[in-house]
């Protein structure tokens, strides 16, 4: 794996550089932040992750460690390749979108071009968990707001964004906590937002049966 490269500067153009390594150039795609630290003639270094395709091997560049690992995480969300999560890394910075991730909020990957709210939803629910902002406990458990009235709205987003009416979604909500009161009590975004989808799908199991007793 090419963990770093570091040498002259060859080429910077809107989507990419050209760093020479001893009269060999490497090209890296890069966000427009990170491009934009990069100066032809002058010696540059970029953290790397290499993607591999049957067809193609693409380096993609980054200013900082924390924003290589923010991008290799993104990839792990289903339907999220390389410039997606580039992408976000250009609208957002990691903290950001580790708050996000963390938080349940959807919204904020709305933003990126790209992005609606089907997928946005996706990596809320996929991430939750994953990225932790830094100073908070790795602990999926950590409480983020105890007040329903700051949770609340966030897991309605969240839900709204995966398909759900704003109805629905208060609704299935204050039902799947009559299970798990200790969820409200705690306010942690990704449980609750777990748990209520945990529970629609177990509700939905339950019609199922019904229905098939009334045939």
């Amino acid at each position: 794996m090419i963990s770093f490269l570091r040498g002259t500067v060859a080429h910077v153009g809107l989507a990419s550089a050209v760093i020479d390594l001893n009269g060999a150039g490497m090209s890296v795609n890069a966000t427009p932040q990170t491009l934009s630290k990069l100066r032809a003639g002058e010696e540059g270094k970029l953290f790397t992750s290499l993607i591999v395709r049957e067809d193609s091997l693409t380096l993609f560049g980054f200013g900082s460690d924390d924003e290589r690992e923010v991008f290799d995480i993104l990839l792990s969300v289903s339907g999220v390749g390389p410039r997606l999560a580039l992408a976000v890394l250009a609208v957002h910075e990691p903290e950001a979108i580790r708050v996000a991730a963390h938080s349940g909020d959807g919204k904020a990957f709305t933003k990126v071009p790209g992005i609606g709210p089907k997928v946005a939803g996706r990596i809320v629910l996929e991430l939750a968990g994953k990225l932790v902002p830094h100073g908070t406990a790795a602990s999926s458990t950590a409480p983020l707001a105890s007040s329903e009235s700051v949770w609340k709205p966030q897991v309605v987003a969240a839900m709204t964004s995966l398909g759900w009416s704003e109805k629905d979604a208060t609704s299935s909500i204050e039902k799947s906590l009559a299970d798990y009161p200790e969820l409200a009590e705690k306010g942690n975004v990704a449980e609750i937002l777990r748990a209520t989808l945990r529970w629609l799908g177990q509700d939905g199991a339950r019609a199922g049966n019904r229905a098939g007793a009334r045939g």
